[in-house]
């Protein structure tokens, strides 16, 4: 018994006296705990979920990058650990190891393998999985402690640290630690942004119209889904979801008869990615007019868990939904059935949580308003916009071209596009150096932000990419190690001597 209480009591300290706490165990999040750690420091990670790995382990089956030679550093290692696994299990020559083209494309269980493995490694790391953020306690302007619930125990612990990360998809710590955030989109003369707020622009072209106006929208969130095709592996849909109705489908009809997408009703309701081992991942593409998820996200970042677990049903048996409505009604054409049905759920992904993904994508929540805004001057170049991409206090670079989901469903004289829709503007969008600052808030000290961080909601829509994420994570455990090394607070860290350290764990931070 003595024996027993005295781990429980080094267990308790440990918890107690950690030099950084990461909320969020998504691949930013993860990026800056395995950092910190390196460094020497002890981290405690905190997951929502029951996994780690948020959407890169959930379901994206495909590291989003446009330009490879600008993101290294910890996302490298992740990609070469990837290869090495695919490689190690079916040989080098192997139909996998092209499918996972070095490691950049990969299955969910594979990526959740990977991201255990870097914390594994690391023994200064404790992760908390099935534990949600309950408070943050601020003193004299700076987070000092927060307070989590264990999920399945309903026991609250207090978390005392040196350093807070907000790695969160939803920006969850920043608005418990009072820290100024921004919530949806700005208007076109907040920033001076020709593709600001409320607008129509054709898919990679043109802005065609919208008010410019600002509003709290937020893009659709979704679900990336992993089906497989081999049968052995599949666990088949027997019967549609609870609540399902298929007249909310039946507006990809209007695409089917006006050719827009293609002949498939299947591949133009969904963007379809080949994975190893026999697998695909569905993306919901937003392209029809037909799309069903825009708008079904609505009061999700500001809610508690119980309303947001409520929202992510729905969407899930939206998704859900789809699938069935594409194999099996009467009206959708035979060649949309043989497609939709050859693939189903995996038997080997996500079983505690009946084999569908646990992440729901939550491509845009709370936006840090911080040190520096980053804005659409700052990431692209184009006529009669001014173009300041560089910055001296570089800590990674964003590559990605601007691409958010439409904000509303389908407008009366829709024929075109739906509004909030910014599809791969890749005319415009160059590599970026992302400035320290971002990550930092401008009131609240100890409190560093990697993931929803300081942006407009069109520079966000550049940013919001896995690889970034990890890049900015890594810069913000390097952070965290200087601002408790030093004795100073994370604003007044040596932006030289965190360049070096980063540059010298393989990350880049010149734009080209």
């Amino acid at each position: 018994m003595r024996l027993i209480c005295f781990v429980i009591t080094l267990i308790v300290t440990a918890l107690h006296a950690q030099d950084v706490v990461v909320i969020g165990g998504t691949p930013g999040g993860i990026a800056t705990a395995v950092t910190a750690a390196r460094l020497g420091h002890r981290v405690t990670l905190v997951e929502y979920h029951q996994r780690i790995g948020g959407m890169s382990a959930s379901g994206l089956g495909a590291s989003d990058i446009e330009n490879r030679a600008m993101i290294q550093g910890f996302f490298r290692e992740f990609v070469d650990r990837v290869k090495a696994h695919y490689v190690a299990a079916y040989g080098a020559e192997s139909e996998a190891v092209k499918l996972c083209k070095d490691g950049y494309w990969y299955e969910p269980r594979v990526a959740e393998k990977v991201f255990e493995s870097f914390v594994v490694e690391q023994p200064l790391i404790t992760v908390l999985k099935h534990h949600q953020l309950v408070s943050a306690e601020v003193k004299d302007g700076r987070v000092v402690a927060v307070t989590i619930l264990n999920r399945a125990t309903k026991v609250e612990q207090k978390l005392n640290a040196k350093v807070f990360v907000d790695g969160t998809y939803e920006g969850d710590l920043i608005a418990a630690a009072g820290a100024e955030f921004r919530l949806g989109r700005e208007a076109r003369d907040d920033f001076g942004e020709p593709h600001a707020w409320h607008i129509y622009n054709i898919p990679g072209g043109e802005r065609i119209g919208g008010t410019g106006a600002g509003d709290k929208r937020m893009q659709a969130f979704t679900f990336r889904i992993p089906l497989s095709s081999n049968p052995e592996n599949q666990v088949p849909l027997t019967a549609p979801p609870a609540g399902y109705d298929r007249t909310r489908y039946l507006g990809y009809f209007d695409d089917l008869k006006g050719g827009r997408f293609g002949k498939n009703l299947t591949t133009i309701a969904f963007t379809v990615r080949k994975l190893p081992n026999e697998k695909v991942e569905l993306n919901m593409k937003p392209l029809p007019l037909g799309f069903v998820f825009a708008e079904e996200n609505v009061g999700y970042i500001e809610a508690g868990w119980t309303e947001r677990e409520r929202i992510t049903a729905k969407i899930r048996d939206l998704s859900l939904g789809l699938l069935w409505f594409l194999q099996h009604d009467s009206e959708v054409p035979e060649n949309a059935h043989e497609t939709a049905l050859k693939h189903q759920p995996c038997r080997d992904e996500f079983p505690e949580y009946d084999h569908f993904p646990f992440q729901l994508y939550v491509r845009e929540g709370r936006r840090l308003v911080g040190e520096f805004t980053l804005s659409e001057r700052n990431i692209t170049e184009q006529p009669g916009l001014p173009s300041e991409r560089m910055h001296e206090d570089a800590i990674a670079v964003g590559e990605f071209p601007i691409d958010s989901f439409p904000m509303q469903k389908r407008q009366p004289g829709d024929t075109v596009v739906l509004e909030g829709y910014l599809g791969m503007l890749k005319k415009i969008t160059r590599p970026y150096q992302i400035p320290y600052r971002i990550m930092i808030p401008k009131k609240i000290d100890g409190l560093i932000v990697p993931v929803p961080a300081s942006t407009t909601h069109v520079a966000f829509s550049s940013i919001r990419l896995e690889p970034t994420w990890m890049a900015l994570g890594q810069a913000a455990g390097v952070a965290a190690h200087l601002a408790i090394e030093q004795n100073v607070e994370l604003r007044k860290v040596p932006v030289k001597e965190m360049q070096a350290v980063l540059m010298k764990q393989g990350a880049v931070l010149r734009a080209e």
